[in-house]
């Protein structure tokens, strides 16, 4: 496979991956991918913003966000986020610290 078809099929990849936890699997919350998987929809979003930066794009925090949410994150958290139980939230502290660290 040369690189480009390679890059087009990550792409897509990526774009499925994304479209099914926007539009398909809004019941899933972000603590509990955290917390089994070690990372999140802000985690995608970030390295969203991180590669569009590496390549001199402007972008922030919520730009990228809005991109991969599809609506602001207050829509979302007012749309679909539920509260996390305390035992949830100590578990998301743990996998906060090994898999994000102080990125945010």
């Amino acid at each position: 496979m040369d690189k480009q078809t390679q890059i087009e099929l990550e792409a897509a990849a990526f774009r499925t991956l994304r479209d099914h936890l926007m539009d398909k699997r809004t019941d899933v919350q972000n603590i509990d991918m955290m917390n089994l998987a070690g990372f999140c929809r802000n985690c995608l979003s970030r390295w969203y913003q991180e590669a569009a930066n590496e390549r001199g794009i402007e972008m922030d925090k919520n730009q990228a966000r809005d991109i991969f949410y599809g609506m602001t994150m207050d829509d979302w958290k007012a749309t679909y986020q539920t509260d996390a139980n305390p035992e949830k939230q100590a578990e998301f502290e743990v996998s906060f610290k090994e898999n994000v660290g102080g990125k945010d």
